[in-house]
């Protein structure tokens, strides 16, 4: 028995990268396109959605999402959710229609055909390097100029199984009240459990996830940056404890 499940995950986990593979060569030639000029991106945002969908039904997961308030259309938000799987990135462009762009680590780059797209479209960071954070937070306030939203998974990484949730780092807030944009706390529920980044784990089934009332910015200031931290933490954190008591 313990063979068989050995065999299971291993090939649930292969068929994860093929499934993003193949999704993104049938999409090619309408990705590379829509990757040529920087005010096409809303274009390859409606195909990465298209590709994350598609991922998440091949993979047998299906999304149940609870929203406590609807994101406006040409209006830009700075999205938040627990980071603990793969399958977050997937989750995160099936919940949100408002375009927007994932600040993540550079490490996804190495991906073959995903990464080719991630190093054009997302914002990278180097955790290591003061100066990749400096010039993340200027590539992230361009976008936002551009009336994008931003997605920031505050806990700077995927913290150990153990961890429940993580502490957040400060520069999705800091983003946040510097272009005085709503804060959108969102728990993702199941991740962890369906596709964790243990290697020898997951099985199909539902994804749980809720949209929680706006975080305002508006008169907020740099010293506010820790309270906002500390409100949008303590909101995730008590939603994962009711999904998972």
């Amino acid at each position: 028995m313990r063979l068989l499940k050995i065999v299971f995950w291993t090939l649930y986990r292969i068929w994860f990268y093929i499934l993003m593979g193949v999704f993104i060569i049938i999409m090619l030639p309408f990705l590379v396109i829509s990757i040529l000029r920087e005010e096409w991106y809303p274009y390859f945002f409606i195909m990465a959605r298209i590709w994350a969908r598609g991922i998440l039904l091949g993979m047998g997961f299906y999304y149940k999402v609870e929203r406590e308030q609807e994101l406006e259309q040409g209006k830009s938000y700075m999205l938040t959710a627990n980071h603990t799987s793969m399958v977050d990135i997937m989750l995160m462009l099936a919940l949100v229609r408002n375009p927007f762009v994932f600040v993540g680590k550079k490490e996804l780059v190495k991906i073959p055909l995903f990464g080719f797209f991630y190093k054009r479209t997302c914002i990278l960071v180097d955790r290591n390097s003061p100066k990749s954070r400096h010039e993340v937070f200027e590539r992230a306030q361009k976008r936002l100029s551009q009336g994008m939203s931003i997605c920031i998974f505050p806990e700077g990484g995927v913290p150990e199984e153990s961890v429940v949730l993580d502490e957040f780092k400060d520069g999705a807030f800091r983003l946040a009240i510097e272009h005085q944009i709503p804060i959108v706390p969102i728990t993702f529920a199941d991740n962890k459990k369906r596709f964790s980044y243990t290697f020898l784990s997951g099985k199909p089934g539902l994804l749980r996830a809720k949209v929680h009332t706006f975080i305002e910015t508006k008169g907020k200031v740099a010293t506010d940056r820790k309270e906002l931290k500390e409100a949008t933490r303590t909101i995730i954190l008590k939603q994962l404890e009711k999904f998972n008591p």
